[in-house]
């Protein structure tokens, strides 16, 4: 795949993402750890469908060999799921989004730190002006009682980091990642199940949490919507193109959520935000844009081997 086809594909995930705040205000009944419970479930049961029609038995002996990557990232990705959902409940989705979109940041210090990536100037300047224009969003959007929807919603961006990280040491080890993804393809064990790992996880530890269960029919096909197209299908892709793309590289363009998560809110739930809000916003999209263009450029000087 290449590059351009792997940002594309990303943007994509970062928009079927986006689409859980707006869709969570328009639930009837189901409240709290329910909606963690029920979203979760129906991502579990659409990759156990979908899992064994892409991997065949081939999916069983991955869980059963996996080892500890292949369950720490299952791990992350429980984390992942309960703790956003969650902060949706507790605050606005422009305070839940601008908390994750530290993402990059803690990604990139973990790529350095871990797999000893050589980061590009063009990328930490990027993450320099993106976390300057959530800074601007952050003393904003923060107001009283939000603070523990905004606790609750850091974690994501801590399991994610994580969890970028050993994706990417599973698929190319350490070193330069674009040496690593420039290379030849070595025989990587299957991460997707890690997926549905997390999803089951996420559903049997809130389950207990969100009983007695409240959710309307109305609520179930909302969630079962999040469930296979918010979740299952975008996280599915996003362990894909880590075969692609550096981890620093995915967490950036996974800030195209911020923006868009904000926007679908604004026009689909009457969540305004504010000018700070847009603001900070604005930095946040010309740092995705201009990481991108300096990438395609510096691609064109190097070559095809790049």
């Amino acid at each position: 795949m290449s590059h351009a086809r792997a940002v594309a594909l990303m943007v994509l995930v970062t928009l079927l993402w986006s689409s859980a705040g707006v869709v969570s205000r328009h639930l009837e009944a189901a409240r709290g750890f329910e909606v963690t419970f029920w979203r979760s479930a129906f991502n579990a049961l659409a990759l156990l469908v979908a899992l064994p029609l892409l991997r065949g038995a081939g999916l069983w002996r991955s869980l059963r060999e996996g080892g500890r990557a292949l369950w720490l990232s299952g791990l992350c990705w429980a984390v992942m799921f309960t703790a956003f959902m969650f902060a949706l409940t507790l605050t606005s989705v422009a305070n839940v989004l601008v908390t994750m979109a530290i993402g990059p940041l803690i990604t990139a210090l973990f790529a350095r730190i871990f797999l000893q990536h050589q980061l590009p100037a063009r990328t930490w300047g990027a993450i320099a002006v993106a976390g300057a224009g959530i800074a601007w969003m952050f003393g904003a959007e923060l107001q009283t009682g939000a603070a523990a929807g905004m606790g609750v919603a850091l974690a994501v961006p801590l399991a994610a980091a994580v969890n970028f990280t050993v994706l990417q040491h599973v698929s190319h080890g350490s070193g330069d990642p674009d040496e690593a993804l420039g290379g030849e393809a070595a025989a990587t064990p299957d991460m997707l199940p890690a997926v549905l790992i997390g999803g089951l996880l996420s559903a049997l530890v809130t389950l207990p949490l969100a009983w007695p269960l409240q959710a309307s029919s109305h609520d179930l096909m909302l969630l079962a919507g999040l469930g296979v197209f918010q979740l299952a299908l975008p996280c599915l892709l996003v362990v894909g193109l880590t075969a692609v793309l550096p981890a620093p590289e995915i967490a950036l363009l996974g800030l195209l959520e911020v923006l868009f998560g904000v926007l679908w809110a604004w026009v689909g739930a009457g969540e305004v935000p504010g000018p700070a809000t847009l603001s900070g916003g604005l930095l946040v999209l010309g740092a995705l844009v201009g990481n991108e263009l300096l990438a395609l450029a510096g691609r064109h000087r190097t070559g095809p081997a790049r």
